[in-house]
């Protein structure tokens, strides 16, 4: 299968949110699916989306970073030296049917993609979700089953969220302590490996390729596409009506 693979730049959290709406609204009519990886032009903290903005106050190193809101829900996120990604793809029986499957594809393959720099990572289960504190302000502070996890801390995380007939998950993988969440190790604070984050994209796409047998094409947003979510950025994510409706 056809998958259109974008390795964008960094670009604000308004318009990362708004790239991944308009990708997950055209996804029925496009036919197929889209692997976006993505960065952050500053640091930035994502509330989930039915987090209340005053609780910010709950985590003061964040307090001076751009935020936005998600439309997904989960803990807030600080974007900041991570690397993400969105998986969009339309809603057939295949995945209406193996929509869970999609989010152990990415967290077994990342896992994988690790161990062959040596790096062992697992997946969280009942015991770390039942230990942590669930209601906790910050995403990589909670756990839930499938996260993936390095000794005793979340190096990477997912969720899932549909519209009409699609579906996209998104998701953070933590590469090094930021000085706006100096809480949350990253890879690189638990181990001495340091990957080239150019080959570890390369290296878990070819991983995600072979185990969903897709065939990437890669074609970075066009000028025409980025108006368009331009768009959507003045009319929702960059708006104080949507970043304060909680």
């Amino acid at each position: 299968m056809i998958c259109r693979l974008i390795l964008d730049e960094p670009r604000c959290g308004a318009f990362n949110m708004a790239a991944d709406e308009w990708l997950l609204r055209n996804a029925p009519s496009v036919g197929c699916p889209t692997l976006r990886f993505y960065f952050w032009s500053s640091p930035t903290l994502s509330l989930g989306y039915f987090q209340k903005y005053a609780d910010r106050a709950q985590h003061s190193e964040s307090v001076p970073c751009a935020a936005v809101r998600r439309a997904s829900g989960g803990g807030a996120i600080l974007h900041h030296h991570e690397l993400t990604y969105s998986y969009i793809t339309p809603i057939d029986d295949r995945v209406r049917s193996s929509a869970s499957d999609i989010y152990d594809i990415f967290h077994d393959t990342l896992i994988e993609t690790l161990a062959t720099y040596n790096i062992h990572a697992r997946k969280a289960d009942d015991g770390d979700a039942q230990q942590a504190d669930n209601n906790a302000f910050l995403c990589f502070t909670r756990r839930s089953i499938g996260d993936v996890v390095m000794e005793n801390a979340k190096i990477a995380g997912s969720a899932q969220r549909r519209h009409a007939n699609a579906l996209v998950q998104h998701g953070s993988v933590l590469l090094s302590r930021s000085e706006f969440a100096p809480q949350l190790p990253g890879i690189g604070d638990i181990t001495s490996v340091q990957i080239p984050l150019e080959q570890l994209i390369a290296d878990w796409s070819q991983l995600l390729s072979e185990r969903q047998n897709l065939q990437f094409d890669a074609q970075p947003f066009t000028d025409s596409e980025c108006d368009l979510i331009q768009q959507i950025v003045e009319t929702r994510f960059g708006t104080d009506e949507w970043q304060k409706r909680r």
